[in-house]
């Protein structure tokens, strides 16, 4: 497929022609005392020393402005899982910073104001659904309004399953537990690392379509990580390329499609053009690999 319209991907941050451009406004509803600016400054990461090093990124810098939804893409091994696990708190950065409103992630992270979703639901295989969802208040040291741990599991789509185990649901109802963990504890920062790589087709599309207005509603400001080109240009207002590794931000695509997005934005030709033009960045053909039917 062609595209028809002009790119929309704008300059890799620290150009000058970056500093000159506006940023894209986003329709994601925003609660300003919640939702943080975070921004990655130079950021470069090795693993190991000498010869055996693996330098895995390289001077990134990108902005996740408040309240919005960044889709990170690129190829495998670029570096993608090892920007989210540095914005966590997870990892450390060989040189760069990480701010989110002035704070450095580790602050955050001790407040419990960061949730991360992995490929893994990682739930505890003895709890039910409903104490695996309440434990993550307890990890944070947060207390909840009566009836929210309720709340969110009938919001994700698992009323009816609160005392079931993970062993008794399938692959998409525990990474909507997952989710609702994630939430329980109202974080100003979600981080998510391919959340749905781990269910079939059929499901990743549902959740696709299901799961986001609940974590937008909310006002957090998201970072996703996904190998599919449709998920990025369907979940997020900015889509940011990297290139091979050693990572860097290859450019950073804007995603000016209405919100709420339901399953008949994935026939508009402006979705059709917005996945070309990511694939064009990535160099793939996503018309035979990755677009939606």
């Amino acid at each position: 497929m062609n595209v028809s319209s002009p790119p929309r991907h704008r300059p890799t941050e620290g150009t000058d022609e970056a500093h000159r451009m506006t940023p894209a406004t986003s329709n994601t509803p925003v609660d300003e005392g919640l939702a943080p600016r975070v921004e990655c400054i130079d950021i470069t990461k090795r693993f190991g020393d000498g010869s055996a090093a693996v330098h895995a990124l390289d001077h990134v810098s990108t902005v996740l402005e408040p309240g919005t939804v960044t889709a990170l893409v690129g190829p495998s091994g670029c570096g993608k899982s090892t920007l989210l696990r540095i914005i966590a708190g997870l990892e450390s950065a060989t040189a760069g910073m990480v701010s989110i409103d002035g704070e450095s992630p580790d602050v955050l992270r001790r407040q419990g104001e960061i949730a991360v979703a992995f490929q893994d639901a990682s739930l505890l295989p003895w709890r039910t659904v409903e104490s695996n969802v309440a434990l993550a208040l307890k990890l944070a040291g947060k207390r909840s309004a009566p009836g929210r741990v309720a709340e969110l599991i009938k919001l994700v789509g698992l009323a009816g399953f609160e005392k079931a185990k993970p062993a008794q649901l399938s692959g998409g109802m525990r990474q909507r537990a997952a989710i609702a963990r994630c939430l329980v504890t109202a974080p100003r920062l979600l981080l998510l690392d391919e959340p749905f790589g781990a269910v079939d087709e059929l499901t990743r599309r549902r959740l696709n379509l299901e799961l986001p207005p609940i974590w937008q509603d909310r006002g957090s400001t998201t970072l996703l990580v996904t190998h599919s080109i449709p998920e990025a240009v369907l979940l997020a207002d900015h889509v940011v390329v990297m290139s091979a590794r050693p990572g860097r931000v290859a450019a950073t695509v804007d995603i000016p499609i209405e919100r709420p997005r339901r399953a008949k934005h994935l026939h508009l030709p402006e979705f059709h053009q917005l996945v070309d033009e990511v694939g064009v960045l990535l160099g793939v053909d996503v018309d035979k690999d990755d677009e939606p039917e």
